[in-house]
């Protein structure tokens, strides 16, 4: 039994409401359960009760146990003050208000629906599962699941955009720098992600503007600030960059990242931290404005071929400086740039919309829906327990679900939890 149970008890009354009485054996009347409360304060807000004859509109709170109602300090709060009912599972200490007289009491255990108790029961008696409802979930009506997918959809576009806008507070304001930073950050992956966005925030992005007009400027740039001109290797490209490299750092006092950073293990070699930055140079050097052009696109076609950019020759037959290998375009895939739209471009728009109060979801659901689901462990385990996915939209709710619901075990905060607790 928790706290949450009993929340969704009150809040969807799930319990017999004739004869409801208080531990004094006064009668209670629901009127309106009141507001919930997920802020600081009582549980439930501007709740209407009738106790006996005497109408009562005040708020509510709820416990376990009635002595957690000073183990939480509510007696030195003054939020509380106005609290007219309290609800507990278990009645175990006296609570008076600020008039002596004592707060009344309502003991749930004694009035809650068994068929409420036993599906919450059921819902988490498994400790053997990867998540709760994964036998049941699959019988949940489709309206209810398709309008909770929306829901958790944006919920998780929410959280990348919030984690974007702290970055903007750095950058002052400025999309494009936010941009290059979380751009190159997704360039890296899992493996080299931090690298990368330690590489973009090594030098003011003023910097990269002046410079990527020149391709050769723009690759010293940024393969200078990766610290992969450092070495002395014998090829014309290399110590070409290496030049112009010590030229831009003499000019702009520039600080190259700390080597070691950057790992090549265990990764396939278009990944090659040295590629993805050969990409990043193609791209920038192609677009010089690159987040007022995609503001522009509102097809996932346009932004295909937003991403068609072409590399140095120098990388057509490398992998590294070093090493010759057979040669090959090294173009960004759309699988790539799927990722890059999932995890970059969809949510930074997004924050670029809602500054400005012109969020439409519409534009944002036509885009997502498009993209191919994504493929990783999480969406696998859906997959076997018959839940599928069509689109990326479907793989981002899903995410949304297991990380932030299931494995916290949040199945009252959720739609499906709350469908399957509901059934008689």
């Amino acid at each position: 039994m928790n706290e949450d149970f009993l929340h969704y008890v009150w809040k969807y009354q799930l319990f017999s409401i004739h004869n409801l009485k208080t531990t004094h054996k006064e009668s209670i009347t629901i009127l309106k359960p009141g507001t919930h409360n997920h802020n600081a304060g009582p549980d439930f807000l501007n709740t209407q009760l009738k106790i006996n004859d005497q109408l009562w509109v005040g708020n509510l709170e709820i416990h376990l146990k009635s002595s957690d109602w000073y183990a939480h300090n509510h007696e030195i709060d003054e939020n509380y003050d106005a609290v007219i009912l309290h609800v507990v599972w278990e009645d175990d200490a006296s609570i008076f208000m600020k008039n002596n007289k004592p707060l009344p009491v309502l003991v749930l255990k004694d009035f809650v629906l068994k068929s409420a108790l036993n599906n919450y029961t059921n819902l988490f008696a498994s400790k053997q599962v990867w998540i709760p409802c994964e036998t049941e979930i699959g019988s949940i009506d489709n309206f209810t699941f398709e309008n909770w997918k929306e829901r958790l959809f944006f919920e998780r576009l929410e959280q990348k955009s919030d984690a974007m806008n702290a970055l903007l507070g750095v950058n002052n304001n400025d999309f494009e720098a936010v941009l290059f930073q979380v751009l190159a950050k997704n360039f890296g992956l899992k493996v080299n992600g931090e690298a990368f966005l330690d590489l973009a925030c090594s030098f003011d992005f003023l910097i990269l503007r002046k410079v990527s007009f020149n391709e050769q400027q723009l690759a010293a740039l940024l393969f200078g600030q990766a610290g992969f001109l450092e070495e002395t290797i014998e090829n014309e490209y290399h110590q070409k960059l290496k030049l112009e490299y010590q030229y831009l750092k003499h000019k702009y006092n520039l600080h190259p990242i700390a080597n070691g950073q950057f790992s090549f293990f265990r990764m396939r070699p278009p990944n090659f931290p040295t590629i993805r930055i050969a990409q990043l140079v193609g791209l920038y050097h192609l677009h010089q404005n690159l987040f007022s052009k995609i503001l522009k696109i509102e097809t996932l076609k346009g932004f295909y071929e937003l991403f068609e950019v072409t590399i140095n020759p120098f990388w057509k037959t490398h992998y590294t400086f070093d090493k010759t290998s057979k040669a090959s375009p090294k173009k960004l895939t759309k699988s790539f740039v799927d990722l890059l739209l999932i995890n970059t471009i969809i949510p930074l728009k997004f924050l670029y919309k809602k500054s400005r109060s012109e969020v439409n979801e519409i534009e944002f659901l036509e885009i997502i829906q498009k993209i191919k689901p994504e493929k990783n462990s999480i969406i696998s385990k859906f997959d076997e327990i018959k839940i599928t996915s069509k689109n990326a939209y479907e793989t981002q709710a899903l995410l949304e679900l297991k990380n932030n619901y299931c494995a916290k075990k949040l199945c009252l905060q959720c739609a499906v939890g709350v469908r399957l607790l509901g059934r008689k």
